[in-house]
C-alpha cells in the first residue's frame, strides 16, 4: 500500500506555522508586555463590572437556559445512551442557542463575548455533551470564521440558517494531521471553471455527524497552500464514515468525515486563498475563550457539591470538612474557582474592547483554566470519596443523592486536550512572549542575513537591550506602591517584580542558549507558567476590589478568597522559578530517549498484550453484558460444560 501521506521537514513545518501566525500586535496586550517585565496595571484595573456588559435581553436567555436545563436535561441519560435526545436538540434550535453571536440582521441573538461566556459557564454546571454541541459550532465552527473572513453573499447565504438552527462543524485534524498542519493532506483541485475538487479524511470532527454545514482545511494541489472551505454535509461525495465515543462527553457527535470528489463552488471559498490556517488561529483567539469559561461553571458546581458533602458527612464525630486534610481541598477547590472566574471573565471583557489583542489572553485563560480546573475536579471526587467514584445512576438506585462527579471528571479531561493541548498552548505562547525578542534580534541568531548585514544591524539591537535590560532591574516594587488595593497590594507588588524578573530570566535564557532555546521545552513551559500564575493573581486582585467598588454583599469574603489564591499562586511561581534554574530536564529527556529506543524494555517483563486482546475481542458498540442467568441456567450451564469436558 502506497504512503499518500504529506512529509514536512521540522523547518518546513515550522516555517508553515510561522506563516500563519499574526504578525502584527494589536494597541493594547496586557499579558505580552507582562513577559516583557512591564506591569501595564491600567488594562485590567478598574476591573470592567460585568453587571455592566451582560445586556437584559441576555440574562433573560439565560435564565431561559436555566430552567430548561433544570427541567428538561438529564445528562446521566444522555451519558448512559451516547446521545443527546432529538427533543433537547429541537429545543435548543427554537431557543436560538445555535445563534448566540450571530448578529440581529442575519436572524441571531447578537451576544458579545461576555454574554456567551456567561452562557458556557451556566451548561458547565450541567453538561459537557451540550457544551461540545453548542460551543463546537460557535466557537470554531463556520458561523466565526464566517463572520470575521467572510464575503457580504456568504453571510446572507449562510448566517440566517445558522439562527435557524443548523449547525455547523470545524475540520481540520487528520489522522496523521494533529497539531502539526504542514502534514495536512486533504487536497483541493483546482478545475477549468474555477472551482475545487476535495479529496480526503477528516478525524475527530465534532458534530460532523449532525452538522449540515462544516469548514474544510485542504491544500491546494497546485500551489502547496491551505485553504478553507464551506462545504454541505449533503453534497455528494461527502461521507459520515463513523462516530467516535471517548472516556467522556458521551452525547458528543464527533466523528470520521470523508471527501471523494466534493466538487466545491468557488464562491465558498471561505477568505483569501492560501490563507486557512490565519483564519483558523484567529477565529480560535477568542473561540478558545468558551472552555475557561466552562471550567468555571464546574468549579461552582463542585464548590456547591463539597459544602453540602463535607457539611453533611460525619466521620470520627465531626463533618469531614472539619478535617483538616479535607478542609485543605475544599479551601483550594473555592479559591481556585474564584481566580478561574477572574481570568476567564477579564479575558471575555477584554475580547469585547475595541483594539484589544486577545490572543495570548484566551491562550492562558484555556491552559490555566483547564489545568487548575482539572485538579480541582479531581479534588471534588477525593472529597466525596467512594461516592465520588460511583456513577449517579448507581446513587441513585441505593437511594442516595445523584450527584455526577465521575461523569464531571471524565468530561472534563478533554479540556486540557481540546482547541489546542495544554502542550501546544504554551508553545504558542512562548512564542508569542519571544516575538518582540524575535523581531528585534532574531535575524542575528537565526537568519540567513549575511555576516556584513548582521553586523549592520548589532548596533541598533545593542543600543535597544542597553536601554531595556537595566529597566527591567530598576523600579520600585515595595510599599507603598499600589497601596489603593489595600492588603492585596503586597500580591500586586509580588507580581510586578515577578514580571521583571521573568523577563529577565527569559532573556538570559537566550543568551545561553540561542536558537536551541526553542528546544527547551520544559524550560519554556515554566516560563509560561508563571506568566499565567501572575495574569491570573492580577485579574482575582483587580476582580476583589471591583466588587468592593460596586458595594458588592459579597466582597469581604471574595477578598479574602482572593488573598488565598494569591498567596497559594506566588508559593507556586517561586517553586517554577526555583525549578527553572536547578531541574532534572537533561536526565528526563535522556531517560525517554533510552525508553524509545528500546533500552528498558526489560521494564515491561509480564505485561499483558491488552491492545491484541482488544484487537481480537469485541469493539465497545457490539459488546453488550450477558445477562446473570437463573439457577435453572447455571445448572444447565454446568451439566453442559461438565459433559463437554467429559466428551
Amino acid at each position: 500500500m502506497s504512503d499518500n501521506r504529506t512529509h514536512a521537514t521540522e523547518a518546513e513545518a515550522r516555517q508553515l506555522a510561522e506563516s500563519a501566525r499574526q504578525q502584527e500586535w494589536g494597541d493594547h496586550t496586557f499579558v505580552r508586555d507582562l513577559f516583557l517585565g512591564d506591569l501595564r496595571l491600567g488594562l485590567v484595573h478598574p476591573y470592567p463590572d460585568p453587571e455592566e456588559h451582560i445586556r437584559e435581553p441576555a440574562r433573560a436567555w439565560i435564565e431561559e437556559l436555566r430552567e430548561f436545563l433544570r427541567t428538561e436535561v438529564d445528562s446521566e441519560q444522555i451519558d448512559r445512551e451516547r446521545k443527546i435526545p432529538p427533543y433537547v436538540v429541537d429545543r435548543l434550535r427554537r431557543m436560538g442557542a445555535v445563534g448566540l453571536k450571530i448578529p440581529r440582521e442575519y436572524g441571531g441573538h447578537d451576544f458579545n463575548q461576555a454574554e456567551y461566556s456567561k452562557i458556557m459557564e451556566v451548561l458547565g454546571t450541567v453538561d459537557g455533551s451540550l457544551i461540545a454541541l453548542l460551543s463546537a459550532h460557535q466557537s470554531i465552527g463556520v458561523p466565526q470564521p464566517l463572520k470575521l473572513f467572510g464575503t457580504e453573499e456568504q453571510k446572507q447565504r449562510y448566517l440566517p440558517r445558522f439562527a435557524a438552527g443548523a449547525i455547523s462543524a470545524f475540520a481540520l485534524t487528520e489522522d496523521d494531521v494533529g497539531s502539526d498542519p504542514a502534514r495536512l493532506h486533504t487536497s483541493a483541485e483546482r478545475t477549468e471553471s474555477g472551482d475545487f475538487i476535495l479529496n480526503g479524511e477528516k478525524l475527530w470532527c465534532t458534530n460532523g455527524t449532525v452538522a449540515e454545514i462544516i469548514v474544510v482545511m485542504a491544500r491546494h494541489t497546485d500551489s502547496g497552500k491551505i485553504s478553507a472551505f464551506i462545504v454541505e454535509m449533503d453534497w455528494p461525495g461527502v461521507e459520515v464514515v463513523q462516530r467516535l465515543h471517548f472516556m467522556g462527553l458521551g452525547g458528543i457527535e464527533n466523528g470520521i468525515i470523508r471527501f471523494r470528489n466534493v466538487r466545491v463552488p468557488r464562491e465558498n471559498l471561505l477568505g483569501q486563498e492560501g490563507r486557512g490556517l490565519k483564519i483558523a488561529l484567529v477565529t480560535l483567539n477568542t473561540g478558545r475563550l468558551a472552555i475557561p469559561a466552562v471550567a468555571v461553571g464546574s468549579g461552582k458546581a463542585a464548590v456547591r457539591i463539597v459544602r453540602e458533602w463535607a457539611s453533611e458527612r460525619v466521620q470520627w464525630g465531626q463533618p469531614v470538612g472539619k478535617h483538616e486534610a479535607v478542609a485543605q481541598m475544599i479551601a483550594e477547590i473555592t479559591a481556585n474557582t474564584f481566580g478561574m472566574d477572574a481570568v476567564s471573565e477579564i479575558s471575555a471583557l477584554l475580547a469585547d474592547r475595541e483594539g484589544y489583542d486577545i490572543r495570548l489572553e484566551a491562550a492562558i485563560a484555556k491552559l490555566f483554566n483547564t489545568e487548575i480546573g482539572w485538579l480541582m475536579v479531581d479534588q471534588a471526587v477525593q472529597v466525596r470519596g467512594g461516592r465520588g467514584y460511583e456513577r449517579a445512576d448507581s446513587l441513585a438506585d441505593r437511594g442516595e443523592d445523584p450527584v455526577g462527579l465521575e461523569r464531571m471528571l471524565r468530561d472534563f479531561r478533554i479540556n486540557r486536550i481540546f482547541e489546542g493541548s495544554s502542550e501546544i498552548m504554551r508553545l504558542f505562547i512562548a512564542r508569542e512572549a519571544v516575538d518582540w525578542h524575535l523581531q528585534l534580534a532574531g535575524e542575528l541568531v537565526e537568519g540567513d542575513l549575511s555576516l556584513g548585514a548582521k553586523l549592520a544591524r548589532l548596533p541598533r539591537v545593542l543600543l535597544t537591550y542597553a536601554v531595556w535590560y537595566p529597566s527591567r532591574w530598576l523600579g520600585w516594587g515595595w510599599w507603598p506602591r499600589y497601596s489603593e488595593f489595600g492588603e492585596l497590594a503586597t500580591h500586586v507588588r509580588f507580581v510586578q517584580r515577578s514580571s521583571r524578573k521573568l523577563a529577565r530570566t527569559l532573556f538570559h535564557k537566550m543568551l545561553r542558549y540561542g536558537a536551541r532555546l526553542q528546544r527547551k521545552q520544559a524550560l519554556l513551559f515554566r516560563g509560561v507558567d508563571i506568566g499565567a500564575e501572575l495574569f491570573a493573581m492580577t485579574a482575582v486582585v483587580a476582580k476583589a476590589q471591583m466588587l468592593a467598588r460596586r458595594g458588592d454583599p459579597a466582597a469581604l469574603q471574595a477578598r479574602k478568597v482572593a488573598d488565598l489564591f494569591c498567596r497559594l499562586s506566588r508559593r507556586r511561581v517561586r517553586n517554577l522559578f526555583r525549578d527553572i534554574s536547578s531541574n532534572e530536564d537533561a536526565r528526563l529527556y535522556r531517560t525517554a530517549r533510552e525508553v524509545l529506543d528500546g533500552q528498558h524494555r526489560w521494564l515491561e517483563e509480564g505485561v499483558v498484550e491488552l491492545q491484541e486482546l482488544a484487537r481480537r475481542g469485541s469493539t465497545a458498540e457490539s459488546w453488550q453484558p450477558a445477562e446473570t442467568p437463573g439457577p435453572e441456567e447455571r445448572l444447565e450451564s454446568e451439566i453442559g460444560a461438565t459433559t463437554a469436558d467429559v466428551g
